[in-house]
């Protein structure tokens, strides 16, 4: 038999040299045994007390609408000019208050808009917000 032979080598690459491998899972094991206590280190810190306080719920909010010909709607409900001064003055009594949502129709005068507004300051309303439509894209 002479030395380097085709017999010798296919010998030798029939077989798996797994030394190598059993090293590097062995250096892996080693820095994962070094480095999870340094990752599962926590700071112990005495964090503040707190209590629970009741959240208190806020109010539905009051829709005023004003049709075309001028006449007022307290949440779908007609009312009357005069009885409209007394809801708002109870609304402005409430705590928390609610909101006043203003929705006018696009052709009523801007003086009905303008006594709603008026009588709600008057009576102490804080809050008074306008609903819109919002414009059609490309007007």
């Amino acid at each position: 038999m002479a030395i380097g032979t085709q017999e010798d080598s296919d010998a030798m690459l029939g077989e798996i040299n797994m030394i190598p491998f059993i090293d590097v899972m062995l250096v892996l094991l080693i820095i994962f045994i070094i480095t999870v206590p340094v990752i599962k280190h926590a700071v112990n810190i005495d964090l503040p007390r707190a209590t629970n306080e009741k959240v208190q719920d806020k109010p539905e909010n009051i829709r005023l609408a004003i049709d075309a010909d001028g006449s007022y709607f307290w949440n779908e409900q007609k009312v009357e000019d005069a009885d409209l001064a007394n809801r708002l003055g109870l609304a402005a009594g409430q705590s928390p208050q609610p909101e006043l949502h203003i929705r006018g129709d696009k052709a009523v005068r801007y003086e009905r808009v303008a006594l709603a507004m008026a009588a709600a300051q008057r009576a102490g309303v804080r809050k008074i917000g306008f609903i819109t439509e919002p414009a059609a894209a490309g007007q």
